[in-house]
This record gives C-alpha cells, structure tokens and sequence, in this order.
C-alpha cells in the first residue's frame, strides 16, 4: 500500500497538505478520510460548474445551436447529479463530518475505521460510473429525477444501467457513513445528549434520516432496474404499474437531504443562542421531512384532499425553519458582527436561504404551483435554498475551519472579494430565473421565444461571475499553499472543542476518550 502511496503522489503532485504532511490515501484515520472527501468534492464540483456553464452558454441565445436537445438534457442530468451526489452529500456529511465530529467529542477516531474508508473509496468507483454513463450512447437526458418511463423505454440502453449502478454505490456510501456516524456520536460521545454540540446534533439528525430513506430510493432504483431487464411492471401501466409510484419513492428521500444545509455555526465569540432553541427545530424539520414529499407532485394527478395535506404540511415546515432564522440572527445582537470571510459567507446564506424559503412558501400552495411547476421559478427557488445555501455554508466551513487543520492561512483580502464576486454571480445568475418563470419559461428546454431573451442573457452573464470566482477560489486555496503563511494564534478557541486542541495536533486529536462524570468533561 506504501508503494501505491508514493507512486500516486509522484505522478500527480498535490499541495493538499493535513498538519503540514502530504495525505494518506491508504490511512482509516478520521483527519485523512475527511480531507480525502474534500478534495473529492473539490474536483466534483470543478465538474458540476463546468456542465452548468455548458448549459447557460446553451441559453444565451435563443435559437441556439451549441447544444442539441438530447446533449443538453443529458448536461442538465449529469449537472445536478454530479452536484447533489458527489459534491454536496459527501462534503458536507462525509468531509465536515470526518473532520469534526471525533474533535467535538473528544475522541480517538470514529467507531468503525475501515468502514470509513470504505465509505469514501466507494464513491470515486460511483463517480466514474457516472461520467461513463454521459458517454455511453446519448447519455442520460431523463432530468436528475430519472422519472419513468422516460427511464425506462426512453433511454434503454447502458447510460441508464450506468447511471443506476452509480446511484447505488453512492447510496452504499451513504448508509455505510450514516451508520458510522450514528454509532459514533450515541456510544462514544462524552456528555449527554442534551449538551453535545449543534453540529454533532445536525450530524446525527441527518445521519439517522439518511438511514431510514436512502433504502427506499434504492428499492425504487431496483425496481427500475427490474423494469428495465426483468420484464417486471412496477411503473409500465400496461403491466398493471404506476409510474407515479417512482415519483413518491425519489421524492420521500431528496426531501430530507434538504436538512444537510442546516449544519451551521455562528462566527462569534458567544455560543449560538439556546443550543436547545436550535436542536429542537432541527429535530421537527427532520420528522416534518418525511410528510411533505407530495409537495413535488401537484400536478400527478392528487386529489383535492391530499393537496391540501401536503400543502398544510409544507407550509407548517416554515414555523421551525423560521425558528432557526431567527436563533442565527439573535445570536448576533448585542454584539459586534465580524467582518471575517466567514462571517460574510454566512450571512450571504441566510440571505440567500431566506429568499429561497420565501418563494418555497409560494410553491407549497397547491393551485399555484399547478401553474408555475416545471417552470423556472422552480429552478430558482431551489438552487437558492439547496445549490446556493449549500455552498454558502461549505463555504464559510472551509473558510473557518480549513486553519485548523491545513495550518496555513488564506489572504484575508482575496476572501472577501470572492465572497463579494460569487454573492454577485449567484443572485445575477438565479434571481432572473424567478422572473422568467412567473412569464412561464418552462424548464429542461434548450430553446426558448425572443421574449425570455433579455433575462436568460442576464442569468448567463451571472453564471459565468459565479464560474470566475469559483476559479479565484482554486487560485487562493493554491496561494495559501504555495505561500506557507503559518497559523500563529486561533481568535475564538473557546467556542467550540475542536479549537482546543493544540496548535501542533497528531494524527489523533485524542489518545483515549473522554469520560463522562456528572453529564460533563
């Protein structure tokens, strides 16, 4: 494995460094796995944002010939998958998680240590299914929801079969991680529930979710996959099927991956206001989470009482998220807001979040989202609250955290000027597409009439501010490196365990567990 180690670095040198040494790759050591995740997200998202320039550059005109209609759908499939799957899922989750959870509980590593890496190792094999997928015949056009039967006699050829080997794997990924995480944080934590930290809380949240829907998306991509080869009728209504059901199934899951963008920390001094005030919300979003799936279904053919469930439903899922909302801003009253990247980064997600969730409580009545579904104010309203709250705050994770644990400091300057470009870029890019939307542009459609012609210019233009800080991004992670500026002191190493720990950390942050005496350290 050694061999294998120095051979790899030796043709393809990487300046990730993890306390000033090169990364393990062959390590089970909870540090190198979350660093690994990181530097897996880093190259997917590389690869998401370039699919999605692809598409924009395909919108910029209308009457545009740069991409046909089936090579633009299938961009569109790879874009979101690539996005959710192998980018926000595992950095947020599987990087963060790796990284902190064993320094907030004060110990050694994670319960299972080769499941980890396993859980890790299993994704890149699901990636590369993914991106053959895109090559194989046409690709996959079928839209990220790959609804039948446009998967299942639309596309019959190998892409597809590609595309659900991949889910699955990335599925594995997920329940092998889930578990570990769960496991960790009930048996090896060091104090009651009550007093563990809000991200192990959200961590733990997310996990047990995960663990109970993640099998039912894989039952429906089986059953799909039986469709396919095994002349069974789950979704051909021919055979007495309903394709309606694979709706339910896809959707009672990606609902609840929505709460992965709650795993969030205030930039300050004093502890987030009540941690109870925000564990208990995070607690009722995730049961709400499993209730209000339907709220993508309005126009499948529901009848009038189950409308109005899921609409009541939905609408009930604004009360705790409110909550949250306002914990994070009351938590910075009566005190100095820092002008820290990020700080910044973080109120540009409750901006952003705060917009998404607004136009998400437009959509959740049922009779209005008869008329704008499929349209582009949906495409708006959940890039705000999934794409854009998501990197906002792996983005203000990576900001605060990554000194920890590269032990080098970013240019505090640059930081804010690509906070400033990419807060620009994405609202140029997605607020346009509310408005397009309320005219009725509908989504998945590479063509459009001249009067949409003035926004999609608009949203391209922003697309590509946002594409050019992500590279100004790339650039400052490089110059951080390269300069080798050294962290010398940590500003608020009493608000959070893991800022304890000292400056020159082993490879693990604790030799042996805490003990639990009296519910504390």
């Amino acid at each position: 494995m050694g061999r294998f180690d120095s051979a790899f670095w030796k043709f393809f040198p990487c300046p990730v460094l993890l306390y000033g040494k090169r990364l393990d790759l062959m390590s089970t050591n909870h540090l190198d796995i979350g660093s690994l995740y990181m530097v897996f997200g880093f190259w997917s998202v590389l690869a998401g944002t370039s699919l999605s320039s692809l598409i924009r550059w395909s919108l910029f005109n209308p009457g545009s010939k740069f991409l046909d209609p089936v090579c633009y759908n299938a961009v569109v499939t790879m874009h979101a998958l690539v996005m959710i799957f192998f980018f926000v899922m595992p950095v947020m989750i599987g990087g963060f998680g790796n990284w902190l959870v064993p320094l907030m509980l004060q110990v050694p590593d994670m319960q299972f240590p080769r499941m980890n890496a396993f859980s890790f190792w299993v994704l890149p094999v699901s990636l590369y299914f993914m991106v053959v997928s895109a090559f194989v015949e046409n690709g996959v056009g079928t839209g990220w929801t790959v609804y039948p039967p446009l998967s299942t006699f639309s596309y019959h050829g190998m892409c597809m079969d590609l595309a659900i080997l991949s889910l699955h794997l990335a599925g594995i990924s997920s329940i092998f991680s889930s578990i570990n995480f769960m496991v960790t944080i009930t048996n090896m934590r060091s104090v009651d529930g009550h007093l563990l930290a809000l991200f192990p809380w959200s961590i733990k949240v997310t996990s047990f979710l995960l663990l109970t829907t993640l099998p039912v998306l894989a039952g429906g991509l089986t059953m799909l996959l039986t469709d396919r080869h095994f002349n069974t009728s789950f979704f051909d209504p021919v055979g007495g099927g309903d394709p309606v059901l694979f709706q339910h199934l896809f959707w009672f899951f990606l609902d609840l991956v929505y709460l992965s963008r709650f795993m969030f920390l205030v930039y300050k001094k004093k502890l987030l206001m009540e941690m109870w005030v925000c564990s208990m919300p995070c607690l009722n979003i995730g049961f709400l989470g499993f209730i209000v799936w339907g709220h993508h279904m309005f126009v499948a053919g529901m009848d009038v009482d189950t409308r109005a469930y899921f609409s009541a439903a939905t609408v009930i899922i604004a009360v705790p998220t409110g909550i949250k909302v306002f914990a994070w801003l009351a938590t910075m009253m009566g005190s100095k807001v820092s002008t820290e990247a990020p700080m910044l980064w973080k109120l540009g997600f409750i901006a952003l979040f705060t917009i998404g969730g607004l136009t998400g409580l437009i959509l959740s009545s049922a009779s209005v989202d008869v008329t704008l579904h499929d349209t582009y104010f949906v495409t708006g309203h959940f890039h705000y609250v999934l794409s854009m709250g998501a990197v906002f705050t792996i983005l203000a994770g990576f900001t605060h955290w990554s000194p920890l644990f590269s032990r080098v400091m970013m240019h505090r300057q640059k930081m804010k000027s690509h906070f400033i470009a990419m807060f620009l870029g994405v609202n140029v890019a997605f607020l346009p597409h509310h408005f397009l939307g309320l005219a009725g542009m509908p989504r998945r459609v590479v063509d459009y009439p001249d009067q949409f012609w003035f926004w999609n210019k608009v949203s391209t233009f922003g697309s590509h501010l946002s594409t050019a800080s992500l590279l100004l991004f790339v650039f400052l992670v490089w110059e951080a490196f390269m300069s080798h500026r050294p962290v010398v002191s940590v500003r608020n190493s009493s608000s959070s365990p893991e800022w304890s720990v000292a400056v020159n950390l082993p490879k693990h942050a604790a030799l042996e567990s805490a003990k639990m005496s009296g519910g504390s350290i």
